[in-house]
């Protein structure tokens, strides 16, 4: 039985909920949600790291960060939601006079662009946020204390309890096998649970957003690739505040597991530990690898010997996909060729962080016609085959 719906949302994790959200703040509440899985949640959202931060090399990243840490701090106002944001900053780590001089860089044009709070700190003050760090090679660093932390789902979970409330519907177990367009226009979506006609498509798909976009006909360069996180108990208590903590001499990176993270009555509060691996390849894997394991320790040996003899918790150890564009930035346009279909694709591991910019961006875009929150213009999939590509290096 044919249906119809004023917008289609392919995909149900963090984004297409914003946008759900965020669509439904406005009144057009006559949204469909769809999700191949079961539940919301169980791709990468469910996966992600949860850690926001504004500490960007470019203007359009920084700008997103601020709008949806800002909305992070009133998320339970807004969706009567918790969404377990703790200020527990971000500490970027240089090990070079060039890294140092990177950070400066950076550090003048984020203030530029309103972020008055980054910090340049010294190896003292360094050492002194994170006791037991190694630091005989540490020249300095940067610390902005409204970084942190999410917890991905209950973000998630709380965008999408307000749009249903508001009136938006959520098909889960539901696979879209077609786009159709006429006449250069959306028409409607094909899924496995019947045809549904409409004049808007968000094309939400995560890593699998370059195989939703050929349903149209359109070509995105948005490719998956496996980033894994190792979960472990370490043996004593973790230094008080700890905030994310990224070695920029090779990328690993360690947090504090979130709050909400049951552990038992006489356990250590965990840490996830992370690197992005340069010998990964492209390709839809999500099966933890356990040799990564020691890649990640081999690091925390070097950098964190507090962690060296942590104790894994497999149970929380994953791996996840990033959604990477050429560029490291995402995609968010209505599309030249289909009029209609608005992408939202490409994050390159940010879109839990930018999800609320994301959302209210692809919002103006249905409902008005372009983006009013900021100017999204070099944000277009046409950048890439004019190669106006932008240069994102703080990519983790």
């Amino acid at each position: 039985m044919n249906q119809t719906a004023d917008v289609v949302i392919i995909g149900g994790g963090i984004v297409g909920a914003s946008v759900a959200f965020h669509l439904a703040e406005r009144g057009c509440t006559d949204v469909l949600v769809v999700e191949r899985e079961a539940a919301q949640g169980l791709g990468s959202t469910g996966r992600a790291t949860g850690g926001v931060r504004a500490q960007f090399a470019t203007a359009i990243n920084i700008r997103m960060s601020r709008y949806s840490i800002d909305f992070f701090t009133r998320f339970e106002e807004a969706t009567g939601h918790a969404c377990g944001y703790e200020p527990a900053g971000y500490l970027f780590v240089a090990t070079s006079e060039a890294h140092l001089t990177y950070l400066k860089q950076t550090h003048e044009r984020q203030r530029a662009e309103g972020l008055t709070n980054v910090e340049l700190v010294g190896a003292q003050e360094i050492a002194r946020r994170v006791p037991g760090l190694h630091m005989d090679d540490v020249a300095g660093g940067t610390f902005c204390q409204t970084d942190g932390f999410i917890a991905p789902l209950k973000v998630l979970h709380g965008f999408t309890a307000r749009a249903v409330e508001r009136g938006v519907r959520v098909w889960t177990q539901t696979e879209v096998t077609g786009i159709d367009v006429e006449g250069g226009r959306v028409a409607g979506v094909t899924t496995s649970r019947g045809r549904i006609g409409t004049r808007a498509v968000v094309n939400a798909s995560g890593a699998w957003a370059a195989g939703t976009a050929r349903l149209a006909g359109v070509e995105i360069p948005v490719v998956p690739l496996r980033r894994q996180l190792v979960s472990v108990r370490p043996r004593a208590p973790l230094p008080a505040g700890l905030p994310m903590v990224i070695d920029m001499s090779d990328g690993f990176h360690f947090r504090p597991e979130s709050r909400d993270i049951t552990t038992t009555a006489n356990s250590t509060p965990g840490a996830l530990m992370a690197w992005p691996d340069d010998a990964e390849t492209p390709g839809f894997k999500t099966d933890f690898d356990p040799a990564f394991t020691e890649k990640v320790f081999r690091r925390a040996r070097e950098r964190a010997p507090f962690l060296a003899d942590a104790t894994v918790n497999a149970s929380g150890c994953r791996a996840g996909l990033y959604e990477v564009t050429p560029d490291h930035h995402a995609i968010i346009c209505e599309s030249q060729e289909v009029c209609g279909l608005f992408l939202a694709n490409g994050f390159s591991g940010h879109g839990v962080m930018h999800s609320p910019a994301t959302g209210r961006l692809v919002s103006e875009l249905i409902l008005d016609g372009r983006a009013s929150l900021l100017d999204v213009s070099a944000l277009g999939a046409e950048r890439f085959a004019a190669g106006r590509l932008l240069a994102e290096t703080s990519v983790l």
